[in-house]
This record gives structure tokens, C-alpha cells and sequence, in this order.
């Protein structure tokens, strides 16, 4: 890859720099093509919502926070993107809240499995599941039913990065609790979640750490208190409301500044 240097006052700076993380992934054998193609469509999301962290998305990430620290045996779910683009804040999460790392693949290679464990152990990991596993998530077909009998396939609740609307479903039937980051509020797995922070996952990852680090020193009642009455088939119609005012106040803009001309 061609390295060019990003100046930071470039409009699309922090977008740039994403992409070159995923390239940088990709060449490493870390992220596939099919994901740079996903995280395509999810920067398209980010470009409507204003590239930036919504209100409802910032009260979602407390609630998810919140039941990361009541759960048991959480585990947060990681794939090729997410390893390229937030490794240090991963680990970080992981250690604020007690949650396992796993690696969970679709396109699954155990040589990939293992590259993207050694990159989080460069970033301070001390210990990343998937690499033993078993065919665990009953009526999954996907290389994603791989699940490591300490992680996801024990776990009370998991934490799913992007996309993956057939595991959600699987994982739900098996009884977890499931968070998911998710920039695409009409997708599988963000309707068929838990809790659904329509964000993305470099502004989600560094806030929900944020988040930890102070949840984490509050009584269980006062998390059961803040994760109560959470519903997020209503979240998600505020997240399409918000969708749709940004649309409107763009085009009432260009209205504007057209009848000025």
C-alpha cells in the first residue's frame, strides 16, 4: 500500500484513516475483502446520521454497559473489521467489565483466527478465545456456529460487532442476552438484539469503555435500575426518526440555498 499522509484538518480525516486501518488489516490477513465491502455500506449509514454519536445511540451504550457488568459471562465477540479498527479499545472494554475476548468468524481460517488473537495480544490481550472450539450455536450453518466452550457458547451475554443477523437469531434461541453495534437500524441483527447502539464502532468502543469506568464503581441495583424498561424495538424507531429529520434538514437546506441563487 501507498502510504500518503492524512492531513487532519481533511473533512473526511477520521473516515480516511478508517480505511486505511481496514487496507492495512486486509494486507495483514486480518480483515477479507467481503469486509471492506461491509464496512462500505455502514460508512454510508455514518455519512446520513452526521458522523457522530447520537443521543439515543450514547443511552444505549449506558444500558449495554450496564448489563455487561450484572452479566455473568460476557463475552465480546470479535471480528476481522473490528480487530483492525479498535484492537487497544476492545482490550480496554474487556478489562473494565470483566467480559472474554473471542474471535468469531464468518469467513473463519484458523490461520485468521490466529492472526487477528495475536494482533489483540499486541494490544495488551492477555487472553483471546476461539481458537478451541466446538460446533455450539444449534441451527447455525455458518462457520460462525464455531463457538469456544469458555466463550460464546457459555456466556450469558455477548457483544457482536457489525453485522450478523443469523447468529443474533441463534444466539437469542440459545437463551443470551445480545448487544449489538450496528450502524444499519433496519438490519437482522439490530432489530433482532437486545440493545442496538447505532454507532460507529470507533466513536461506540472509547464511550462504552468511558461508560465502564464509571458504571463499574455503582451497586448492582442502581445498573438493574438503569437496564430496566429498555425497549429496543422503540429505540430503533428513534434511531429512523433521527434518520429521517437529518434527511429533511439537508434538503431543506439545499431548497434554501437554491432559491438564494
Amino acid at each position: 500500500m501507498t502510504e500518503i499522509s492524512i492531513p487532519k484538518s481533511h473533512p473526511r480525516y477520521r473516515s480516511l484513516i478508517e480505511r486505511d486501518l481496514l487496507v492495512k488489516g486486509f494486507e495483514e490477513g486480518i480483515v477479507v475483502p467481503q469486509g471492506l465491502i461491509a464496512h462500505g455500506r455502514g460508512e454510508a449509514f455514518d455519512y446520513i446520521i452526521g458522523e457522530r454519536t447520537l443521543p439515543e445511540a450514547a443511552r444505549a451504550a449506558e444500558v449495554a454497559v450496564a448489563m455487561m457488568l450484572l452479566a455473568k459471562h460476557p463475552v465480546i465477540s470479535v471480528n476481522g473489521n473490528a480487530a483492525a479498527l479498535v484492537p487497544q479499545h476492545i482490550v480496554a472494554l474487556s478489562k473494565e467489565t470483566g467480559a472474554k475476548i473471542e474471535v468469531n468468524l464468518f469467513y473463519r481460517t484458523e490461520a485468521r483466527v490466529r492472526k487477528i488473537a495475536d494482533h489483540l495480544k499486541k494490544h495488551g490481550a492477555t487472553e483471546v478465545l476461539g481458537e478451541k472450539f466446538i460446533e455450539g450455536v444449534p441451527g447455525l450453518e455458518s462457520e460462525r456456529r464455531k463457538v469456544d466452550p469458555e466463550g460464546i457458547y457459555k456466556a450469558d451475554l455477548v457483544l457482536v460487532m457489525l453485522e450478523d443477523g443469523d447468529r443474533t437469531e441463534f444466539l437469542k434461541k440459545m437463551g443470551k442476552t445480545v448487544i449489538a453495534i450496528d450502524l444499519n437500524p433496519f438490519s437482522r441483527t439490530a432489530r433482532m438484539a437486545d440493545v442496538t447502539i447505532m454507532d460507529n464502532i470507533t466513536r461506540a468502543l472509547p464511550l462504552m469503555v468511558e461508560l465502564a469506568k464509571t458504571l463499574k464503581t455503582k451497586e448492582s441495583n442502581s445498573l438493574k435500575e438503569l437496564a430496566s424498561g429498555y425497549n429496543n424495538q422503540t429505540k430503533l424507531a428513534e434511531y429512523i426518526d433521527c434518520i429521517q429529520k437529518r434527511l429533511k434538514e439537508e434538503a431543506d437546506k439545499l431548497r434554501s440555498t437554491g432559491s438564494m441563487r
